[in-house]
């Protein structure tokens, strides 16, 4: 690949990491979460402000995973132990993303900087130092080692998500999703389960983050932004709820036509966006991933039903001519 489509591909591997990360807590967990942009947020910054003031990414690397995670553990714990309905929810992780968005939109000023890290406001923190190898400051990445980190990071927590829902913790998961009250019956505590969940989504998001800073060496209070919680949605009900790889799909097709409406500036793409929402909640509610398997399940069952019959035929065939006077 030439280096533009090597970062377009970088992109879309990191986005849709951030994709599964929403996939896993509502597919999964039946965890709507509005605020997933704000763990991204938080990863990206985290990992800027870390390695601008310690050099070496090794540590920033680790910590753009551990604190969102842990603003994840509070803000579920909140939530789940306050015994707050999903409508609450929504409208909690959405506040809580739109709080980050204009604190952190605030902070311009040369006064605002945590050690040597000036926050920059809505300017964002820009020349962010690459990631380098552990220990070896020294040697960043290149680009096309970005792309090797990107898509095995994309590839770890796809499978690692898959080993994670077929285990008994997994199955818990999915059963408090579906009957939260029948898993306190059968002596599990719900709570804890979907605290894990959430907690486990907020990391993968704040791994996206980190990635995120690096790819462009840049980061900004637009990640906190309404328009970025939205897109994480929209990748999730295209390519399918309850699914893994469907959000991957959605996430490199949205993306994919998000670029191409922006190179030819012919239409607005958050409108195209709202139009693709409108028709796959209509016409395809169940997403691309889900509806083509049963597509193909239908046709696989016709195609085993259609032999079958054939010897059925030639026997009555052959029945009627020799009983014919």
């Amino acid at each position: 690949m030439d280096d533009y489509t090597l970062i377009e591909v970088t992109i879309y591997a990191v986005m849709s990491i951030l994709g599964v990360s929403l996939a896993f807590i509502w597919g999964f967990g039946g965890i709507l979460c509005f605020g997933q942009a704000a763990f991204f947020g938080l990863g990206s910054y985290t990992y800027a402000i870390a390695v601008m003031n310690m050099g070496d990414s090794t540590v920033p690397f680790l910590l753009a995973i551990v604190v969102p995670a842990l603003f994840a553990a509070l803000l579920g714990y909140v939530i789940f132990y306050g015994r707050l309905s999903d409508v609450y929810m929504g409208v909690i992780t959405l506040t809580v993303t739109l709080i980050l968005f204009n604190l952190i939109n605030s902070t311009a000023g040369p006064e605002w900087r945590i050690g040597s890290a000036p926050l920059g406001g809505f300017n964002g923190i820009p020349a962010i130092p690459t990631l380098n190898w552990p220990g070896r400051q020294d040697e960043v990445l290149t680009p096309k080692d970005l792309f090797y980190v990107a898509f095995t990071c994309l590839l770890l927590v796809y499978l690692g998500l898959r080993v994670l829902i077929a285990s008994k913790i997994g199955r818990v998961i999915v059963a408090a999703k579906e009957n939260e009250q029948r898993v306190l019956l059968l002596g599990y505590d719900a709570r804890v389960y979907k605290l894990l969940c959430f907690t486990l989504g907020g990391a993968i998001a704040g791994l996206a983050g980190c990635l995120f800073a690096n790819w462009g060496a840049f980061t900004s209070p637009t990640i906190f932004g309404l328009a970025q919680s939205a897109q994480i949605i929209i990748w999730v009900i295209v390519g399918g709820l309850g699914t893994l790889v469907g959000p991957i799909i959605g996430c490199v097709a949205i993306q994919w036509l998000t670029s191409q409406i922006g190179t030819q500036q012919a239409f607005n793409a958050n409108l195209v966006l709202g139009g693709i929402l409108v028709v796959f909640v209509l016409l395809v509610p169940r997403g691309i991933v889900p509806t083509l398997g049963d597509l193909i399940d239908m046709a696989w069952r016709r195609w085993r039903k259609a032999p079958a019959h054939a010897p059925n035929v030639a026997m009555t065939a052959a029945a009627a001519t020799e009983t014919a006077p």
